[in-house]
């Protein structure tokens, strides 16, 4: 029992570090627990990661597409609101996450100083709108392996408003 409440305590520290935007590749890992000698069929089974959808490809879960929206700017700020733990619109300023200042039509993985994970370097993204739409309702799924944390919004319109914010301070 112990060695399983020590195990739980070393995912619960890892998903805290992986939610601030910690556990990155350059951090140390945790010292491994010795296991305790168990049936396999005791251990859960590690899900496969998903296929993210291709880099042109801008489907949602929920079926909507950006055009079904009317943006509200004021309540894309609001939203915004979640984002600013790890993100700003200031140009070279870089917290948690990259800067989003102009993050429309720029590149995946290209803000200068940033250090992003290879899924996210190498999606071969362009971040449009209809791009980031997809994107917000749920980041793993369309870039995994990215180490931004954020469950997404599962409200279309609320990324269609986020989306007319980030375009209307585009800097």
């Amino acid at each position: 029992m112990k060695s399983m409440t020590s195990r739980l305590m070393i995912v619960a520290a890892t998903l805290s570090l992986a939610a601030c935007g910690g556990g990155g590749a350059d951090e140390p890992e945790a010292p491994a627990e010795p296991e305790a000698a168990a049936p396999a069929a005791a251990e859960p089974q590690a899900a496969a990661p998903a296929e993210a959808p291709p880099p042109e490809s801008t489907d949602t879960i929920d079926g909507t597409t950006l055009a079904e929206f009317t943006p509200d700017v004021a309540h894309g700020e609001e939203v915004f609101g979640q984002c600013q733990a790890c993100h700003v619109l200031e140009p070279g300023q870089n917290r948690v996450g990259p800067s989003l200042a102009g993050i429309v039509g720029r590149e995946a993985g290209t803000v200068e100083g940033f250090n992003y994970t290879p899924a996210n370097a190498n999606s071969g993204i362009t971040w449009t709108p209809e791009k980031l739409f997809q994107y917000l309702e749920n980041p793993q799924r369309v870039v995994p392996g990215t180490k931004m944390a954020f469950p997404g919004l599962s409200d279309g319109q609320d990324r269609a408003d986020v989306i007319a914010y980030l375009e209307a301070n585009a800097s």
